[in-house]
């Protein structure tokens, strides 16, 4: 079957199915990170790929900005499993027409956001490329026991953190090379695509209060990894759209585009969870802690309603695509 048939997720699932697991391996392929069990005790271990011309764009994301996404990416993994990252392994594809200057310029990217986490870069590897690529491998400490994606349950409350959108909008503004890249709520949006905040802070309060019965990271689209979720815990999906939290300057500047960024859009990076109705306080109590919003969106149910999201009039929306698939959008 052609990968652009099969996809990217059911490409992840046959090589998932055709995998032995091996000793200590604890949580294997199909989650957020995996989960390992060593002699001196576990880790979760987390790998990401960025290839120039498919995640990103030299011609208006800076080496430095490149640098720091990179790890924020992986960091995001760590987070959605309630983990403290920790070491990072990092492998180049570099052009031959770069120059050292532009190679220092990504690390220092790196080492900004690692200084400010406590991530430590402790190998990798180099050679030459066609296009820019990066590797990079991130290893955390679970902290507490890893939150999964299959853990949610029929009547829990599905929450999101910070803003939806944001992201996926300031990339459709910048392929579009838009007049109002130069406004103040453009740049915020930019700024949201290009230095990605993972919200380790609030994983790890869901995972130690047990707070998150399921959790992933919205990197594909909030329709498409809510049904990863919904996939691995046999449940499906009600959303509430006007209930989607939206920054000033999504709302200001999505025009026609309405909410289908904040649905299907991708690299907003903020943590998607499923948690009992009776923990609604905690939940807002959690919130106060990590001085981000916390909004409940839905509710899960009965798995053959699938993921279905009402308008205000609780008319039902449809959609042509749930988000970012690498092979499907060849």
């Amino acid at each position: 079957m052609k990968l652009s048939r099969l996809g990217e997720f059911g490409l992840i699932e046959r090589v998932r199915r055709s995998t032995v697991k091996g000793r200590g391996v604890k949580l294997g392929i199909g989650d957020d990170a995996a989960w390992v069990q060593t002699t001196f005790g576990s880790c979760l271990v987390t790998a990401d790929l960025l290839i120039e011309g498919i995640h990103f764009d030299l011609k208006w994301t800076s080496l430095y900005a490149l640098g720091h996404k990179t790890l924020a990416v992986n960091m995001s993994d760590i987070a959605a499993m309630g983990g403290t990252p920790a070491y990072l392994l990092l492998s180049l594809g570099i052009p031959a027409t770069f120059e050292s200057n532009h190679v220092e310029e990504l690390y220092r990217g790196i080492r900004s956001l690692a200084l400010k986490s406590g991530v430590t870069l402790v190998g990798g590897d180099t050679s030459v490329a066609k296009s820019l690529l990066i590797s990079a491998c991130l290893m955390g400490h679970p902290g507490y026991r890893p939150v999964t994606r299959d853990g949610a349950r029929i009547g829990d409350d599905i929450y999101v953190t910070g803003t939806l959108g944001d992201s996926a909008l300031a990339l459709n503004l910048l392929q579009r090379k838009s007049p109002s890249l130069k406004t103040p709520l453009a740049r915020f949006l930019v700024s949201r695509h290009q230095f990605p905040t993972a919200r380790l802070k609030a994983g790890s309060l869901l995972a130690r209060e047990k707070l998150a019965r399921a959790m992933i990271d919205v990197s594909d689209g909030l329709l498409q990894d809510l049904g990863h979720i919904c996939k691995a815990s046999h449940i499906g999906a009600i959303l509430m759209e006007e209930s989607l939290p939206l920054s000033r300057a999504y709302r200001c500047l999505s025009g026609r585009d309405g909410k289908r960024h904040a649905l299907t859009g991708g690299e907003d990076y903020e943590l998607l969870f499923c948690a009992r109705k009776s923990d609604r306080r905690n939940v807002t109590r959690i919130q106060r802690l990590i001085d981000v919003p916390i909004t409940r969106i839905g509710s899960c149910v009965h798995p053959r309603d699938g993921i279905v999201v009402l308008d205000h009039r609780g008319k039902r929306l449809a959609f042509r695509s749930t988000g970012h698939d690498h092979f499907k959008s060849i």
